[in-house]
């Protein structure tokens, strides 16, 4: 089918990075990009004309996933180090870390209201923390493999979870309890996420497919076969009615979910892609892959009004609501596959002139990363502890969990020269990271008792109950 001018085209593709690019995500605003990367480096592209570009340095691994908060004033981005940095985007580029967990982490995602930050890791948990007053509040443990991905439901009730474990997991935020678990019996979800109305649940599976369930019914209405390399990553259109596929094949899949089929493949990578997602408007949508490059596409196929579109979503968060046209998906037989009436489009082929971005980069160094000392900020906080003093930079802090000397301790070290900081002896650093060892040993001693202690907590539950019910039968066979 020939391409019309509601089709997808490709704007510009930006070129900076030096390795696979694993996560982007838009500012509430539109007007920047944040890209994470295989070459440890976070980068924010902007969309003016020769504007420049910030490479922000600090991991010391991979960067495994980013995120902007929902009023654009924070990054958060997790890592392979196993920590997680929150960073101001902006030309200072002034960051905090923390040692979020006991291996790689694999994905951030804030709450729509930016108070929670949901964390999940290689070490089997999610993590949530508080980001006003800045501390851990609590895991959730009932994988039995690596956490993938986890993300908050647009209410922020719920938390949809994925692993290698080959399940899908609903988490109620208020009982700190799974309430909901899929299994695969195939392959396991790479990605999953919440469409926008909290009603559903999309996972791109690394058996090829894509799959959307209705949370309320616990019933799988779409189950798509159109890819032919395993699905990294999707994002929902903010109107509920699309959803785009980022897959291992080199290509990106649109999918028409109220008529249940696929209506657009897209090339333009060279290799894998690994991440996609649409901006909070829904008008453009970026993707990024194994070629280092990142594309931004301009959407073109559903114009509207995208702020009726936020009050509807809004009016019907609540599982209480009735129903709504809109949330009916096609109950015909749901196994999707490509029709002959798909469009592709190869922007090598349809766009002669395609342009390229290549703006001046600025490298961003943050402040902690210059240090030696930095190890002391990495540690993982107990339960109810304040991570105020596992934060580098005062500015992220409240007045309330910030005392004024340290406060002042930390601006008069920001203040000194860079020669300074990097005049630490080497035997302190050596000690310092004999420190951080013995520390790292510690916080995965806490780990393991922390679920043996959930494991035990639940299996004296259930002897109780049981107990409970012994006593019943016996008091009504007397």
């Amino acid at each position: 089918m020939a391409s019309s001018p509601e089709d997808p085209t490709l704007e510009r593709y930006f070129k900076g990075h030096k390795a696979a690019i694993t996560s982007v995500d838009f500012s509430p605003n539109g007007r920047q990009l944040a890209t994470a990367s295989w070459d440890t480096f976070l980068m924010l592209w902007n969309f003016r004309p020769q504007a420049r570009a910030f490479r922000y340095v600090g991991h010391k691994d991979v960067v495994t996933s980013v995120q902007f908060s929902p009023v654009g004033n924070l990054l958060a981005s997790a890592s392979r180090d196993r920590t997680v940095r929150l960073w101001i985007p902006d030309k200072k580029g002034k960051s905090s870390e923390f040692k979020a967990h006991t291996a790689p982490v694999r994905g951030v995602d804030f709450s729509a209201d930016g108070q929670y930050l949901a964390t999940a890791s290689e070490d089997k948990s999610i993590k949530i923390w508080n980001m006003y007053r800045q501390r851990f509040l609590y895991s959730l443990y009932r994988h039995t493999h690596w956490v993938r991905c986890a993300k908050f439901s647009p209410d922020g009730r719920l938390i949809v979870s994925c692993s290698e474990d080959k399940t899908v997991k609903i988490w109620d935020t208020a009982s700190k309890q799974c309430v909901n678990n899929f299994t695969d019996s195939v392959g396991f979800a790479n990605f999953v996420d919440f469409n926008p109305n909290g009603t559903c649940i999309a996972s791109a599976g690394s058996d090829h497919t894509v799959k959307i369930w209705d949370i309320r019914v616990n019933k799988l209405l779409q189950h798509y076969q159109v890819h032919s390399g395993g699905v990294n990553c999707v994002s929902f259109h903010p109107s509920g009615n699309y959803l785009i596929t980022a897959s291992s094949d080199a290509t990106l899949k649109i999918l028409d979910l109220l008529e249940g089929r696929l209506i657009y493949t897209l090339q333009g990578h060279t290799g894998p892609v690994f991440t996609v997602s649409f901006s909070k408007g829904g008008e453009q949508f970026a993707s990024g892959g194994a070629d280092a490059q990142v594309l931004l596409w301009k959407t073109n196929f559903d114009e509207f009004n995208y702020k009726d579109v936020s009050k509807r979503n809004l009016k019907r968060l609540h599982f209480d609501s009735s129903p709504h046209l809109l949330d009916i998906y096609p109950r015909t037989p749901h196994s999707h596959e490509g029709k002959i009436d798909t469009v592709e489009i190869n922007p090598k082929l349809d766009v002669m002139d395609m342009q390229t971005s290549t703006p001046p980069v600025v490298d961003v160094l943050s402040f902690d990363s210059t240090m030696s000392t930095e190890n002391i900020v990495r540690t993982v906080p107990e339960k109810g502890e304040e991570v105020c003093g596992y934060f580098l930079n005062p500015s992220l802090m409240t007045s309330e969990c910030a005392p004024t000397a340290t406060q002042k301790k930390t601006e008069d070290v920001c203040d000194l020269p860079a020669e300074s900081q990097r005049s630490i002896p080497l035997a302190m650093t050596e000690a310092l990271e004999h420190i951080m060892e013995q520390l790292s040993v510690l916080t995965q001693t806490v780990s393991i008792l922390e679920q043996r202690l959930t494991l035990t907590e639940d299996k004296l539950k259930d002897c109780l109950e049981n107990q409970h019910k012994l006593l019943s039968v016996i008091q009504q066979k007397s």
